[in-house]
Order: structure tokens, then C-alpha cells, then sequence
């Protein structure tokens, strides 16, 4: 009975909500068109018929598409001709899953977490399984699949501890959507622990898809052309958050001019690239936009202080550029972000405090000799200054970290294994 007043009260409060959400999505919309775009689909209106017995796979943004490539890659691989429904969350996430499909494919928005939206999504895809990416947890939906027998699994599955604590608090509305898991493909020990500590039946570890992404040659060949032309050393700030550029930007901007690198930095989000901008010239630094390159930098911008990320689908170019990196997310309580594309890249890796979204990966590749820790700011532009002037540490710490990476790859084939052996069933 609790469970079921929990998941009434929480769909009640999403109805009430629903045209906050839309509003939100439209302003959100007035920098990235694809909010404006598919509008019904929110709502779980879809247009035409659908052919049922798709794999559904839901990666929520920009990241969980990344990782899911490896395990949409995987699949085709073990099972060709298969037919796949790829639904998002977000506008980056839309737009990188777009790359990813195959004639047959099909591609939507996941609909707002309320039961009409979620039946009439249901009745409309008719899937044979659903795949949730990483750490998605929709009661509403899961608890809709399960009444109408659709087998879900999360995916890549991580379960940070600060998550694990939030979930017991709401343990009447989380763990009946932790049981209506068919099955749970976790990275780690640890987040299979917390993952049955939550209610999920059965879990198996499988490790990190990430792993299994290999950057795009392409892009990391041009950003070591790039580098080869500056003659100066480049420090990437890697998928900053909010905050973290004014820490940077302080210490950074009091250096002396002629001991600096270039500051390569790329926010997490593509709506904050202008307001980064602002922060970077308010620091009294030169700068110079990706956005403005076309095919290489202007004459301008080899001479600028800073240069900012802005574009998508872009870090291997960005790695490939850098000879250190810090970690964004790492340095205010953010947890972190992906470490493993550097890795993969060859990129040394400084990281901050707070990496507790990906704390078994931040643990490996200190262990490799991949990454540094570092107590904060400060002592990570010093450090990363420090390891620059090094070439011969640098270099040793560059081949620990593609070593690293090429070490925990295989997550793809397993995952795909357990999927389809539950599809055949």
C-alpha cells in the first residue's frame, strides 16, 4: 500500500508539473532547436504505426549515447538485421544518437514519467526488451513495463554511494522500480552490491563500456597536428562544470603571461559556452572560439591566451591537443566526469577530490600510473605546470594511461550476450 500511495503521489506531482517541464524544455529550446522539435512525443504522441519487437535502448544524454554506441556496436555485431528503438532526453543526447542508427532504426524522445505518457509510449513501440543506460530510474515506467510484461535492464550500471543513500530515503518509491528490473549489468562489485541493497534481483558485473570506445583517429590526429604548429604547451580543462572555470581562471590569470600554456578549456554543456566565454575574457585573457577555426586555427588564435571547446563530439581532437588534462566535475562536490576517453587518448589526467560518480575508475587509474590526485585548484595547475615541464614523466604517464585502457575493455560483448539471451527467451 505504501508503495502504491508513493508512485500515485509522485505521478501526481509530475502531472501538476507537466507545464513547468514544457516551458522549460521550450526556453531550453532558444539555444538548442531540437527541445522545440517532436514536441508530442513529451506527451507519449506519436505519430504513424510502429512495427513492434524492437531492442529499446534509453540513453538520457550526450553520455549514455557515447557508451551505448559500444553496446549498439556489439549487438549488430552478435546479432545482424537487428532492429533498434533509441529514445533521449536531451537535445546532445538526440542528436549523437542520430549517428548511430541503421535503415529500420527508429529514433524518439522518452516521454515525461507519468502513467498516460508511459502507456501510450508502450502501446505505441511495442518493444521486445528495454535497455536503460547507466543509472535511469523511472518508476512510472518501470513499473508500467513491468504490468505489461516488458523485461527491462539497466545497462552499464552504476550506483554511486551518495545515489545509493538518496534511494534508501525514498525507499517506497525506489526499490519497487529497483525490483521491476529484469536485470541489472553493473561495472563494478560495488555497484552490484548497492544495486541488490536497492532491490534489484538479479545483477551480473560486466565492467564499463566506456572502455570499449576507441577514439576517432581522425580527430586525434588533428589535435597533435595542432599541437605540433602552437610550439607552446597546451592545459585542457576536460568537461568543466559551473564554478569550476572562475577556480581556474583566478589562479591561471595571475601567472606570469610569459610562463602560461594555452588554456584549452570545454564546459560539460553546450548552453554555457557563451557564458564561459564571458568568464575567460573577464579574466583579463585572450581568447579564441573553436566554433571560429573552420578547418585550422585563425592567425588570431595561435596567438590567444585561452581557447574555448565550443563544439560537440569533438574531446579526442581536444586530447589530442593537450599534454595535461585536468578533470571537470572533480574540483567543487560534483563527482566527476568520464576519465577513460582521455586514457583511451593518452592523455595524463590530473583529477581533484571528488570523483564519486566513477570511483572505481578514478581507483584504477591511479593505480596505473594513469592519473594524478590532487587536493584542489591550485594545487592541480601547479602540478599540471609541473608535469608539462616534464617531458620524459609526461610521456611514461601517457603510455600508463592508454595501457590502462586497453587493459578493461570487453564490457561490450558481455553486455550484448545477457541481452540477447534474454531477447531469445
Amino acid at each position: 500500500m505504501k508503495e502504491a500511495i508513493s508512485r500515485w503521489l509522485y505521478a501526481s506531482f509530475l502531472r501538476l508539473a507537466t507545464p513547468l517541464y514544457l516551458l522549460r524544455l521550450w526556453r531550453r529550446g532558444a539555444a538548442e532547436a531540437a527541445y522545440r522539435q517532436h514536441w508530442g512525443e513529451r506527451l507519449g504522441l506519436y505519430s504513424g504505426t510502429a512495427e513492434a519487437g524492437r531492442l529499446w535502448v534509453h540513453a538520457v544524454s550526450l553520455g549514455e549515447t557515447l557508451a551505448a554506441r559500444a553496446l549498439i556496436e556489439e549487438l549488430r555485431y552478435q546479432r545482424p538485421g537487428l532492429r533498434l528503438l533509441l529514445t533521449h532526453s536531451t537535445a546532445t543526447g538526440r542528436e549523437a544518437g542520430a549517428a548511430l542508427l541503421q535503415p529500420g532504426d527508429v529514433q524518439a524522445w522518452l516521454p515525461y514519467d507519468t502513467p498516460g505518457a508511459v502507456r501510450r509510449f508502450l502501446r505505441h513501440w511495442r518493444p521486445a526488451i528495454g535497455v536503460l543506460m547507466e543509472t535511469e530510474i523511472w518508476p512510472v515506467l518501470q513499473h508500467e513495463s513491468a504490468k505489461a510484461g516488458l523485461p527491462l535492464v539497466l545497462a552499464n550500471a552504476r550506483l554511486s554511494e551518495k545515489s545509493f543513500r538518496q534511494g534508501r530515503r525514498l525507499r517506497w518509491l525506489m526499490e519497487p522500480a529497483a525490483r521491476a528490473l529484469k536485470l541489472a549489468l553493473a561495472q563494478t562489485e560495488t555497484d552490484a552490491r548497492r544495486l541488490r541493497e536497492s532491490g534489484v534481483g538479479a545483477v551480473q558485473v560486466c565492467g564499463n563500456l566506456k572502455f570499449d570506445l576507441h577514439p576517432d583517429e581522425t580527430l586525434l590526429a588533428q589535435g597533435r597536428a595542432w599541437h605540433a604548429q602552437l610550439k607552446r604547451p597546451v592545459l585542457l580543462f576536460a568537461v568543466s562544470r559551473e564554478g569550476e572555470e572562475a577556480l581556474l581562471l583566478s589562479t591561471f590569470a595571475a601567472l606570469p603571461a610569459a610562463s602560461r600554456p594555452l588554456l584549452l578549456i570545454v564546459p560539460r554543456h553546450p548552453q554555457r559556452f557563451d557564458e564561459v566565454a564571458g568568464l575567460i575574457e573577464a579574466a583579463g585573457l585572450r581568447l579564441a572560439r573553436r566554433s571560429s577555426f573552420g578547418e585550422k586555427p585563425s592567425s588570431e588564435a595561435w596567438q590567444a591566451d585561452a581557447w574555448l571547446g565550443d563544439s560537440l563530439r569533438e574531446m579526442a581532437l581536444y586530447y589530442g591537443l593537450a599534454d595535461a588534462a585536468l578533470l571537470g566535475g572533480s574540483f567543487l562536490p560534483l563527482g566527476g566526469q568520464n576519465l577513460i576517453e582521455a586514457a583511451a587518448c593518452g592523455c595524463p589526467l590530473l583529477m581533484g577530490p571528488h570523483t564519486f560518480n566513477f570511483a572505481q575508475a578514478a581507483e584504477l587509474a591511479l593505480e596505473a600510473g594513469a592519473a594524478l590526485r590532487v587536493a584542489d585548484m591550485e594545487q592541480g595547475l601547479a602540478q599540471a605546470r609541473a608535469l608539462i615541464a616534464d617531458a620524459s614523466r609526461r610521456e611514461a604517464m601517457a603510455g600508463r594511461a592508454e595501457a590502462f585502457a586497453a587493459a578493461h575493455r570487453g564490457a561490450a560483448g558481455r553486455m550484448a550476450e545477457a541481452l540477447l539471451g534474454l531477447l531469445k527467451r
